[in-house]
């Protein structure tokens, strides 16, 4: 390399190294940022997955459908969770899917979204959110679409209740950099009968480039037809539990709170 070709090359050479060295501090000055998420109010995130994560010190984020069974028998554990900083987000009131997808024969007819009006499913929503405030008395939370689903007819029925939430999460598998996270619908990886080493290396590749990696979980250890071993979950907090010098591990509403600010400042 010629002396005019390596003085190109250096500036280039810099701006990478400080942009990496950027991108290595958005996360809470972690390598990147990890949200545990656990769908559908069951036994199974009181009995497993609460005390798993307590036992790490780890606050995860628990999408509760407010007509769950399990909300009304077992609220005074879901208000002990929310105390111990565990998220209680909102996944509706009925859970409904949109039952005109293929795939869909388990939608009843009473909770299909596609026979929602936009008005119903928005006022459904805030309703649980009310529930939710009178388990937490929080007011800020995030929303998980069912199904993830977003749309009623050609209506984005979450632009109504942008300013309700601190974000969504939908199920579109990708990791993503601080500035390109959409938090309308962030992007989270489903996950059911998947192994450790398959989780753990999404958490090597997160810590890599830098990036949000949002694990969505049902059953762990049963409870659910959609389900990870509880050896194998077990196996993922460890290895977080690990590299937790590296890795910034928070509920959803304080990882978007976050984005927000960050995009924010940053013009986004």
């Amino acid at each position: 390399m010629n002396i005019k070709s390596y003085l190109l090359f250096v500036p280039l050479l810099l701006a990478g190294i400080n942009s990496q060295a950027q991108n290595s501090q958005v996360w809470n000055n972690k390598q990147c940022a990890i949200v545990l998420t656990y769908d559908d109010a069951i036994d199974i995130d009181l009995d497993n997955v609460v005390p798993a994560l307590d036992s790490m010190k780890f606050r995860g984020t628990f999408y509760i459908v407010g007509s769950s069974p399990v909300v009304d028998k077992r609220m005074n554990e879901w208000r002990r969770a929310a105390k111990e900083g565990h998220e209680l987000g909102n996944h509706a009131l009925f859970h409904p899917c949109d039952g005109s997808l293929p795939g869909r024969s388990f939608v009843t007819p009473d909770n299909d979204l596609s026979k929602y009006t936009v008005s119903r499913a928005v006022s459904e929503i805030m309703v649980n959110n009310t529930l939710l405030k009178a388990i937490d008395g929080k007011d800020r939370r995030t929303f998980a679409y069912p199904c993830g689903d977003r749309k009623i007819g050609d209506a984005f029925f979450y632009e109504q209740l942008r300013k309700d939430f601190a974000g969504a999460r939908g199920v579109t598998p990708e990791l993503q950099t601080i500035d390109k996270v959409d938090l309308d619908n962030i992007d989270c990886y489903a996950i059911n009968g998947q192994s450790a080493g398959y989780m753990i290396d999404l958490v090597k590749k997160a810590m890599q480039t830098h990036t949000l990696l949002v694990f969505l979980f049902h059953g762990v250890g049963g409870g659910h037809n959609l389900n990870v071993g509880l050896k194998e979950h077990s196996q993922l907090l460890h290895f977080i539990k690990q590299h937790e010098k590296e890795i910034w591990i928070a509920p959803m509403v304080d990882v978007a709170e976050h984005i927000r600010v960050y995009q924010a400042a940053k013009g986004n």
